[in-house]
């Protein structure tokens, strides 16, 4: 190691030695400095020190330490700051990682903000998942698809009395209580999430009064519809399909859906759909009776052929009693 000292004010000079070596087998330091008068007052030099990465004429760490205590250095500050900005980086990334193991660690609460539109159990309040876990069906879209249903089927007050439904992708169960309250007889729900069906779609069953009407199944929806003879006994008179729209294939769902035994000739099928997805005009042996559009939400309904037909009449007919009407002004007026 080479050590050489500079003055800070270079009008003021002072004799001393301005390089020296020191052998690293020396077991005590030279004198680096001699000054001529020791209680001269002068400015403290700065120096400038240099070390080579040569293991030969290296110092040991004592000696460096030694060295620079000498000349007024903390030798400790270096190795303080490494250890203080170590010590700091592995602070930032441990909160990093705690921050995130809490968020993760979380519980899953509910509130209720559904409620039932109309029937038996109307404006009672129903659980709902907080946050984007679970996506209930909205209430302007749940009320235009019962509207459309029970017209459809021929009663506007209610659903086919002793009614059967099938809450595929049932969630807080929205769809399949309002079911039960607009006059079904029995409704099987089907969720995957067991947490959701403990703490949401169980309770809301037990709040409305609804639990021995209803029949809970904890699987996969396409692992229902790949055994669905077994579970179910016969054809449904709904069936209601309403899944997270990112997690499905809506071709190979209604595929599936079209060739189980879930649908009859008179069932009808509610299926709740995003923009930009084509969605066949039949399913099965059913066809399409009517496709809304609720802003980002799309609403198709399939049914029985005479549904159609039946539908199709009813739109005819203000129009004929609008004709009539003016034709009878007319000859009034003549």
């Amino acid at each position: 190691m080479a050590v050489s000292s500079l003055l800070s004010s270079p009008h003021h000079q002072t004799p001393f030695h301005s390089s020296f070596n020191i052998s690293s087998n020396s077991t005590s330091l030279k004198q680096l400095l001699r000054f001529s008068n020791p209680k001269q007052r002068y400015r403290q030099p700065h120096f400038i020190i240099s070390s080579s990465s040569s293991s030969d004429n290296g110092l040991s760490t004592k000696d460096k330490k030694l060295l620079l205590e000498k000349y007024g250095f903390d030798s400790d500050y270096e190795s303080a700051k490494k250890r203080s900005r170590r010590k700091g980086g592995g602070e930032k990334r441990g909160r990093k990682k705690g921050v995130e193991a809490e968020e993760a660690k979380q519980p899953r609460t509910t509130h209720k903000l559904l409620q039932v539109l109309s029937g038996k159990a109307r404006r009672m309040k129903l659980l709902s998942p907080k946050g984007m876990d679970v996506r209930p069906m909205m209430e302007v879209v749940k009320g235009a698809a019962f509207d459309i249903l029970q017209v459809a089927g021929g009663c506007p007050v209610s659903l086919r009395t002793g009614g059967r439904w099938l809450d595929l992708y049932s969630g807080t169960g929205s769809v399949g209580i309002e079911a039960i309250s607009r006059g079904c007889s029995e409704v099987h729900f089907v969720e995957m999430d067991p947490w959701v069906v403990s703490e949401v779609l169980r309770p809301n069953l037990e709040w409305t009064g609804f639990l021995d009407a209803s029949v809970i199944h904890t699987v996969r929806v396409e692992s229902f519809l790949e055994r669905a003879d077994k579970f179910i006994g016969g054809p449904f008179d709904y069936i209601s399909v309403t899944p997270p729209y990112t997690a499905v294939d809506y071709s190979v769902l209604m595929d599936q859906i079209s060739n189980s035994a879930l649908i009859g000739e008179n069932t009808f099928i509610v299926v709740e759909y995003p923009l930009r997805t084509d969605m066949l005009d039949s399913c099965g042996c059913l066809v399409k009776i009517c496709d809304r559009r609720f802003g980002r939400t799309h609403l198709a309904i399939y049914g029985p052929s005479w549904a159609q037909k039946k539908r199709k009449a009813e739109k005819m007919v203000p129009r004929t009693i609008g004709n009539v009407a003016r034709g009878s002004e007319a000859s009034a007026d003549k």
